[in-house]
This record gives C-alpha cells, sequence and structure tokens, in this order.
C-alpha cells in the first residue's frame, strides 16, 4: 500500500511554489496554477531527470515542508497513542515522521515523464477554514488516480494535513502500522522503526522513468 502514495505524493513537492501570497490565494487555485508550473520543471530539469538526489531533496525540503502541517499530521496518524507520548517524544515523532516522507517520496520525482494533472471546480466559501482540493493524475496507458488533498487555514495560508489517493488516506494508512509498532515496542520504538525507514529511503537508489 505504500507505494501507492509514491506517484501522487511527488506532486505534493511542488504544490506550493508560487509568486502569489500563500495566504491570499484560494487553496484550489493554489494547487492547481503551482502544480502545472512544478509539472513543466520536472520535464526540464536534466539533473532531476537523471536522478540527482540531492537537488531534489532541496526541491522537496523547500516546497514540502513550508506548507505542510506535519504536527497535525503525525499527531493523527499516531491517533489515541499521541497523548501518552512526552513533548520529547512527540517532536522525535515529529521530525522522523516529516524526515520518512522526505526521504521515501524525492526519489519518485525523478519518474515523471508525461503525467498530468487536472483539478476538480470547488467553491470556497468566506467562512471555511477546512476544505478538500480534488484532483486526478492522468498518466498514458493507466487509469486516472484521484487525489484529494485535506486542507486547513491558517494565518500562513493553507496547510496540508492529510492526502488521500484513490480513496485511501496517507494518514490513516501509517495510523495502522503505527499502532502496531506501539503496541509492541512502545513509543520510542516507534521513533527507531521511522528513523531506521527513513535510512533506508535514503539509501535506496532514485526511480527511473519508465521508458
Amino acid at each position: 500500500m505504500l507505494r501507492t502514495f509514491l506517484l501522487p505524493l511527488a506532486l505534493i513537492a511542488g504544490l506550493f511554489s508560487t509568486s502569489v501570497p500563500a495566504a491570499d490565494t484560494p487553496p484550489d487555485v493554489l494547487a492547481r496554477t503551482t502544480t502545472q508550473e512544478v509539472l513543466a520543471i520536472l520535464k526540464q530539469d536534466k539533473e532531476i531527470q537523471s536522478g540527482n538526489l540531492n537537488k531534489v531533496y532541496q526541491l522537496v525540503e523547500a516546497k514540502i515542508l513550508p506548507n505542510f502541517d506535519f504536527n497535525r499530521m503525525t499527531q493523527l496518524a499516531v491517533g489515541k497513542h499521541w497523548p501518552r507520548a512526552s513533548p520529547k517524544q512527540k517532536q522525535a515523532l515529529v521530525t522522523e515522521f516529516r524526515n520518512l516522507l522526505v526521504r521515501t517520496y524525492s526519489s519518485s520525482l525523478t519518474a515523471f515523464t508525461n503525467q498530468t494533472v487536472d483539478f476538480k471546480p470547488m467553491t470556497l466559501k468566506p467562512d471555511d477554514t477546512d476544505v478538500t482540493v480534488r484532483s486526478e493524475i492522468r498518466q498514458p496507458g493507466g487509469q486516472p488516480i484521484p487525489i484529494d488533498y485535506a486542507m486547513y487555514k491558517t494565518t500562513f495560508g493553507w496547510k496540508v494535513y492529510d492526502v488521500s489517493i484513490d480513496g485511501v488516506s496517507l494518514v490513516t494508512n501509517y495510523r495502522a502500522s503505527f499502532a502496531s509498532t506501539i503496541r509492541q515496542s512502545g513509543i520510542d520504538g516507534l521513533v527507531k522503526t521511522l528513523a531506521d525507514k527513513s535510512a533506508s529511503a535514503a539509501a535506496r537508489p532514485p526511480a527511473r522513468p519508465a521508458p
């Protein structure tokens, strides 16, 4: 199931790269216009296409981290076990979960070729603070992949706190495995597991575009 999220989450790396202040931009407009920009960059950047992971990491760090609420994502993924964690453990969980997502999905940026993204129309009411931005990834020879971005409004603009791919939530997907690890080895065991997976993801060779 984990690999189901590889392609869609690669798009997230550039979902919010825009010259328009994020705080003033509706979430669907922000997602649509900037994703188109990023897809164009991915198709033109020879270093990323050749598998330059250092450059990919820089791209992901610059575009994902400022626009995702990793604290909220981690809390939702850890679920009922979150209150049991100490402040130090909570910070470690957030850090390691963020690192895992960055490392796991960076390599998939090198595999982009002819994918396009279509965003669905949405109506944003003035008092809306939590919305779902719906889209589809289209790729030659394959069925469209529905992607839903759960976003909420903050004083710093709209933030993503969950992503659903073909009806499967990233947060929910991780919650089951996190709960299992916590039952077996506690909060510290989950921190170590996340760190080990992050190191393993960083050691894997980058993905290659399909011929």
